[in-house]
């Protein structure tokens, strides 16, 4: 009988088809994901005019669903150590997919934001699930890849939510785009089947077999029988404290982290509620502002896997500051006339520098905080950053019933990126790289 060790196993592992299987069902839930919570940019031009909404209304409605986002990253995290993380997101999937269908029957504003919040609950939940479940499983050696790989699957959702608005909606109306979403829906017997459950969630529960069944798929060379005993590390259950964040002099650094999440997730959904709009009373064609809203989440992707290979080779802070001070560029650069290919250019880059910016920043977070209150730093910056993304649309809806020059619009998104960029700067890495040589130490004693 050997004592077979789950965490060093999975860590270990040669990537095959069940690797490849957990990234495609895991991309596929977020690309939908992506897709469910960009449509109201997409449709938000036609909403206005159809409904006769002030952009202080729209941009509460846009708001709506991000608020939903909050409670059900926080509720279904939580649910989740109770079912399991399929459970969890197939829960999830059936709460944002089922809604959206209904949100395209919706007649009013009232009923729509009501609709949009409770699809939030199932957006913001599946999220987190989603990306532990692809760290679980992904190999060390490839794992920070792996995930950003999975997380571009939201900008591939934006992408064709923009590009179907750009087909369906000017002549067949906004309801279509919501009747979409029923896709998921039609998958979930497929993914019941082949979304595999947490092997952490099947230990804790006793569930050994079922366990032992999954790691035989992730290394088939080791042979594991029904008599080997499988072993997890000994974890700590205490919840580590909040203030926990603020000790050994990490307090700078953690309000710093709070800011750059707040104001990073500010610009990716200010400018995913607002761009067509934007684009549309600066005088372009609605097909043209649908456009701008596609290359968004073009760049978006460019950026999530390439900031992933760009911090590989040179520290996640130096990128990261690159990063805000090109978005915060491209997106001034933004308000001025130009050729379309150089907008077309200006907001790649700027879709790259946003979207890619915030997968960035988890892996900094989770790369600056000792494991015993990693968790909790994590929870706590997404948390804060959540908020930005709350304010995001209100602010679009307020800079347009403001009503000032095209250039202001954009400029006065590109300040979130020069403040998350100096509070990128005041970030302590000596504290950082000297956690990390203590992890490293305590990994060779042990």
């Amino acid at each position: 009988m050997r004592n077979i060790d789950v965490n060093n196993t999975i860590d270990n592992a040669i990537f095959s088809s069940f690797h490849w299987k957990v990234l495609f069902w895991c991309s596929l839930i977020i690309i939908f994901d992506g897709y469910d919570l960009v449509i109201y940019g997409v449709v938000l031009p036609l909403l206005m005019e159809q409904w006769n909404l002030s952009p202080y209304v729209a941009g509460l409605l846009g708001s709506s669903a991000l608020f939903g986002m909050m409670f059900g990253a926080m509720g279904f995290g939580m649910l989740s150590d109770r079912l399991g993380r399929k459970k969890t997101i197939l829960i999830c999937v059936m709460l944002f997919s089922g809604t959206t269908v209904i949100n395209g029957l919706a007649s009013n504003p009232w009923q729509f934001g009501i609709l949009r919040f409770i699809a939030g609950l199932g957006i913001g939940g599946v999220m987190p699930n989603v990306v532990s479940l692809m760290s679980e499983y992904s190999p060390k050696r490839s794992r920070s890849t792996l995930v950003a790989l999975m997380f571009s699957g939201y900008a591939v959702g934006g992408m064709m939510s923009a590009g179907l608005g750009i087909w369906i909606v000017p002549n067949n109306g906004w309801e279509i785009m919501f009747y979409l979403a029923a896709i998921p829906m039609l998958l979930l017997p497929l993914m019941i089947k082949y979304l595999p459950e947490s092997v952490a969630f099947l230990m804790v529960k006793k569930r050994e077999e079922e366990a032992r069944h999954i790691l035989q798929k992730i290394a088939p060379e080791q042979r594991i029988t029904t008599q080997d005993r499988l072993v997890v590390p000994p974890v700590s259950t205490t919840k580590a404290s909040v203030l926990e964040l603020f000790r050994e002099g990490r307090g700078l650094s953690t309000m710093m982290f709070w800011t750059a999440f707040f104001c990073c997730l500010l610009m990716v959904y200010a400018l995913g509620s607002w761009l067509p709009k934007l684009m549309s009373a600066a005088g372009y064609a609605l097909s043209s502002s649908l456009m701008f809203l596609m290359v968004l989440n073009i760049g978006a992707i460019i950026g999530a896997v390439g900031g992933g290979w760009l911090a590989d080779r040179f520290s996640l802070r130096s990128v990261l500051a690159s990063f805000f001070i090109l978005a915060s560029a491209s997106l001034i650069a933004l308000g001025y006339e130009s050729p379309m290919w150089v907008l077309y250019v200006l907001m790649g880059i700027a879709g790259a520098t946003t979207i890619g910016s915030q997968i960035l920043l988890y892996a900094y977070v989770a790369q600056y905080y000792p494991a015993h209150i990693r968790s909790t730093g994590l929870g706590w910056a997404s948390g804060i950053g959540r908020n930005g993304a709350i304010v995001g649309p209100i602010l679009g809806g307020v800079l347009l019933a403001m009503a000032l020059p095209h250039q202001l619009n954009f400029a006065a998104l590109a300040v979130p990126g020069v403040i998350a960029t100096l509070a990128i700067a005041l970030v302590d890495r000596r504290l950082g790289a000297s956690q990390q040589r203590r992890a490293a130490s305590m990994a060779k004693i042990s």
